[in-house]
């Protein structure tokens, strides 16, 4: 990347193995990676054909992220917190083995663990470190070509992470993304670009965004990422129509009602094809290498951002071509009857 070169990102393995029937709404807990490896490898695999340059390890939860839908309390509600490193190893032994097989980069992850506060005490602080700890050795000996940690709304979490992983991850590069929300600050009052910045300093070799705002409300923040930072920068937004008054996904209503969307409905805030395109393209325009697409992300949508990335990949020969249509195609190649007549009264 310190050539300029870009990297496309597929996240989105909660939501979408949740859509399948796969996945528990409510706990999040990614037990598909024991109960049906064979489909969380083939997802992987469509994520590459989409345009993915990396496999991210489903070792998490939301989106392949967050720490804590795969740590032992949450495991505990289902009966298997015996299995939180049996769960971690096969998620990384799976993303090897496909990043392997397709040429792409294999990821480790880690991400907010639902414990760090404003006001942690020590032990507390501890206990954040020995969870980042035991994620980035799994990711090590998984042999994973970087380490994300990610979704972090407190600086000094995101800080926490980073630390772990330049202690622990033997020498692997890390990625550090900030989870924006409702303001332009961290939850612990650091605006977030600066936050980015002091990441950046501190040793992380690419800073950003993900999750949170949506590819429209995302992009005040990442221009000021962009702004204070000196490397490559990282975007990955959510997939969802977010707003000015309605800024992260967490906050959107279900058009028409007062409902909250989150996370049940939020297929009616869905983003367009084109709102993903104008996003990837802005991206691009802004310098934004690693580039990606979080909760909500699919292959359809993957593919877009990475035909803006000018990337070459499997899906690239299935984009849609609507001038084959037989009414709202070519008018020179299709009965007039179709495209004119039909067209009117349907």
């Amino acid at each position: 990347m310190k050539d300029g070169e870009s990297v496309v990102v597929a996240e989105g393995y909660i939501f979408e193995f949740e859509r399948r029937g796969y996945l528990k709404a409510g706990s999040f807990v990614p037990e598909v990676v024991l109960d049906h490896p064979e489909l969380v490898k083939s997802l992987h695999e469509e994520f590459v054909h989409a345009g993915s340059d990396v496999v991210l390890a489903f070792t998490v939860g939301i989106d392949n992220k967050h720490n804590y839908y795969g740590h032992r309390e949450k495991l505990r509600l289902i009966g298997r917190e015996n299995e939180l490193e049996r769960i971690n190893m096969e998620a990384l032994r799976i993303a090897r083995e496909v990043a392997d097989q397709t040429g792409t980069l294999m990821a480790g992850n880690l991400c907010n663990s639902t414990i760090f506060k404003e006001d942690s005490d020590a032990d507390e602080i501890q206990q954040v470190k020995a969870m980042f700890k035991e994620q980035v050795e799994w990711a090590v000996k998984g042999h994973a070509d970087f380490i994300v940690g990610e979704t972090f709304s407190s600086f000094g979490e995101a800080m926490l992470c980073l630390e772990t992983i330049k202690q622990y991850g033997n020498g692997l590069p890390a990625v550090i993304t900030l989870q924006p929300v409702k303001t332009m600050y961290t939850v612990d009052n650091i605006p977030i670009g600066e936050a980015a910045r002091k990441l950046e300093d501190a040793g992380a070799d690419i800073v950003g965004l993900n999750c949170g705002r949506g590819p429209t409300t995302i992009v005040e923040v990442i221009k000021e990422v962009r702004e204070k930072c000196k490397g490559p920068i990282a975007c990955l937004p959510v997939t969802y129509r977010t707003t000015t008054e309605q800024p992260s996904f967490f906050s959107l209503t279900v058009p028409g009602t007062d409902v909250k969307a989150f996370p049940l409905n939020l297929m009616a805030c869905q983003s367009t094809r084109y709102e993903i395109e104008e996003f990837a393209k802005e991206m691009k325009k802004l310098g934004v290498q690693y580039i990606g697409l979080c909760c909500g992300g699919t292959s359809n949508y993957l593919r877009i951002v990475a035909d803006v990335y000018g990337k070459e990949f499997g899906a690239k020969k299935y984009a849609p071509e609507m001038h084959q249509h037989f009414m709202y195609g070519d008018k020179t190649k299709f009965p007039e009857y179709f495209t004119t007549e039909i067209h009117k009264k349907i």
